[in-house]
């Protein structure tokens, strides 16, 4: 008879097996960062999570590094917005502080930025708005003065969101031609029209005031598009391949890891995050356990980087240990 449990008998044996291992070293975490003074607002459909102004951020960050998570994903909320969204390439917006500011003052951080539009237009949506849609490549034109405002203030790694087909080549572009030419690129190369993001709205401040952001994202019952998709990111020159949400989509994470010859990434998104805490506030699971169990899926989908709001949560335990 086949005894496959004689591998599991003992805690050493389960070690020496193990096929899959997390490690701190993996995640990301995202910071929302709202331009103002004396802001420290937790986020009420996330809970632990907070947006903070740039005067009330240094106990966050002084906690990030202690946990030793290596990277951060900077969101920024304007104080204002309009159609186009062009506080985002101005050179002393938030976003902009707000790398200078890590830069100097948590130098062994690895600083990520959110280029997009969402959180800065007065409609909510990823670029500028023709005929009740986004006009793909209008939006590309400001998504360049994006890229280049946040290299400018020395970000270590641009990440599109926006979902516009060309993004990669026209930021590639961009950023050589400006003297960036070793400023990585991580592409949201299969992002999905998801219901998951709800929360994250809250924090952003990016709910669209009309419509939704179906003809931009992808629809959820899509596979092979994925791979479309992702092929067209690493042709156009992304360093990292990323998808988003994660958790309802680690078939198309093993997809990309299959496939490409590239750190893959995924995002473990706000409703991902949200529905744990509220099971575990309610009593029905182990909120510890269904986190940790959840992350190593990711990882044994084949994501080399996870972006989670639980990076400093899983950092105690994984430390711990």
């Amino acid at each position: 008879m086949f005894r496959t449990r004689r591998l599991r008998k003992h805690e050493g044996i389960r070690r020496l097996v193990k096929e899959t291992t997390l490690s701190v070293d993996d995640f990301v975490y995202p910071l929302f960062i709202e331009e103002g003074e004396n802001i420290e607002t937790e986020i009420v459909s996330m809970p632990g999570i907070k947006r903070f102004s740039l005067d009330k951020i240094s106990k966050e960050l002084d906690e990030v590094v202690e946990l030793k998570i290596p990277a951060v994903l900077l969101f920024g909320i304007p104080s204002e917005k309009d159609d186009e969204g062009t506080e985002t390439w101005n050179d002393n917006g938030i976003m902009q502080q707000a790398i200078r500011f890590i830069k100097k003052n948590y130098p062994s951080l690895y600083v990520i930025t959110d280029v997009c539009f969402c959180e800065y237009t007065s409609h909510g949506h990823c670029g500028i708005i023709h005929d009740n849609d986004v006009d793909n490549d209008a939006t590309l034109v400001n998504i360049a003065k994006q890229t280049i405002s946040h290299a400018k203030a020395g970000v270590d790694m641009v990440a599109p969101s926006g979902m516009m087909d060309g993004t990669i080549d026209m930021m590639r572009q961009a950023l050589d031609n400006s003297g960036f030419v070793n400023l990585p690129i991580m592409g949201y190369s299969v992002k999905y029209a998801s219901a998951f993001y709800g929360p994250f709205r809250d924090a952003a401040d990016s709910a669209p005031t009309f419509g939704d952001r179906r003809t931009y994202q992808m629809d959820p019952s899509n596979r092979d598009e994925g791979m479309r998709e992702a092929t067209f990111d690493d042709q156009e020159g992304a360093d990292i391949l990323m998808v988003k949400p994660a958790l309802s989509y680690l078939d198309i994470i093993r997809d990309l890891k299959n496939n490409f010859d590239r750190p893959i990434a995924c995002y473990n998104v706000s409703g991902e995050y949200a529905m744990v805490k509220a099971a575990a506030e309610k009593g029905w699971i182990d909120g510890e356990r269904v986190m940790m169990e959840s992350l190593l899926s990711m990882k044994r989908a084949g994501a080399d980087i996870i972006i989670t709001y639980f990076a400093k949560e899983a950092a105690r335990v994984l430390l711990k240990k």
